[in-house]
């Protein structure tokens, strides 16, 4: 997985398509992060590769709308905010998070289509240096490896698609 620096880096890519509140764009950068939660599975004894494991059930399709348009619901009566934009701008930020997952080199791939299916993808293509799960086990190896591989495939591919949408904002 990438870290969780680079998961919210869709909330500037997506910025300028999207006219939010700031704290909106805050809720953006939290939906986007919210997909790994599942590592807490671990201490429950979920495995891995279980619906509700890691890069399961919360990194599909399915959970993407689901939290979104729960949130754009909630969200959508305290604003002036009109609700399919919204739901669609949460939906970017926390379908993005599988889709970063995917481009990863580690793991066990993505179950996109849970519960209706826990069959795991990944791209063709995986650049993405994986992240280990846990502080200690990212300090102590592959730090600048994954942030290198982040600021090359995940962060400058952002800036460039903040700044065509800010150009096209402005035509």
């Amino acid at each position: 997985m990438p870290t969780i620096i680079s998961h919210p880096a869709i909330v500037l890519a997506v910025r300028p398509f999207f006219r939010m509140r700031p704290s909106t764009y805050v809720i953006g950068g939290l939906c986007s992060i919210l997909p790994d939660i599942d590592v807490l599975g671990f201490g429950f004894g979920i495995h891995y590769g279980d619906v509700f494991g890691h890069r399961g059930f919360t990194h599909s399709l399915f959970f993407a709308a689901l939290v979104s348009f729960i949130l754009s619901r909630f969200l959508w009566k305290s604003s002036d905010i009109k609700r399919l934009p919204l739901f669609l701008f949460l939906f970017c930020c926390l379908v993005s998070h599988g889709v970063l997952d995917a481009f990863t080199d580690g793991g066990l791939g993505i179950a996109f289509f849970s519960p209706f299916s826990n069959v795991r993808y990944f791209f063709p293509w995986r650049p993405l240096e994986v992240s280990p799960i846990g502080l200690a086990d990212f300090l102590s190896g592959p730090a600048l490896q994954v942030l290198k591989s982040e600021l090359i495939f995940v962060w400058l591919p952002c800036i460039a698609l903040f700044v065509i949408g800010i150009l096209l904002r402005r035509k």
